[in-house]
This record gives structure tokens, sequence and C-alpha cells, in this order.
């Protein structure tokens, strides 16, 4: 007789705080909009060819962000699902920056 058991997942953490909810949405911010914003800048003090090329850097940099971040927090188990910005910054937030002590 096989038995197949579904590891249980688990969710995302809740933020409680206001202060965690704000650093939460300013990784997301941080995560979602670099690779614009040093394009930006780049294509506004130096060329555009110069900003398309740090653009593509910046994608690649902050891919590796990304994954550095989800794989430091997120359990072992569940790093094969796909999580969006907002998941990855909460996840981190309620894991290293805002460790809430307690019930719930």
């Amino acid at each position: 007789m096989q038995t197949d058991f579904i590891n249980q997942i688990e969710p995302t953490p809740k933020l409680k705080t206001k202060k965690c909810q704000m650093i939460s949405l300013l990784l997301r911010i941080f995560l979602q909009f670099t690779p614009y914003v040093v394009a930006l800048v780049s294509w506004y003090y130096y060329d555009y060819f110069i900003a398309i090329g740090l653009f593509l850097l910046s994608f690649l940099v902050m891919g590796i962000i990304r994954a550095r971040l989800r794989n430091s927090v997120i359990p072992k188990s569940q790093q094969e699902y796909n999580y969006n910005n907002q998941g990855i910054a909460d996840w981190y937030t309620a894991r290293e920056l805002c460790i809430e002590l307690g019930g719930d």
C-alpha cells in the first residue's frame, strides 16, 4: 500500500506592524523598480546606448539579489514555487528584519 503525503505549505507571513509593512513595501519597490531607475539615470547622464546596457545588467543583478533573498528565507520544500516581489519581500521582512515573537 502506497501512501503519498503532501507536504504542508507554509503560508506567506502576514506582517502585523506598520513598521514591518513599510519595510516590506520599500524592499518590494527596490526589487521591482531598480532596473528602470538605473536606466533612466544613466540615460540622463550619459547616452541611451549605455542606458540600455545598464538596464540589462541591472536586470541580471536584481535577479541574482532576488534569488538570494528568496533562497535565504523561504523553506527548502517551497523554493520550487514561484514567488513575486511582494512575496519575497514579505518572507524576508518577516524572517530576517521583523522577527515578531509571540503567538498566532
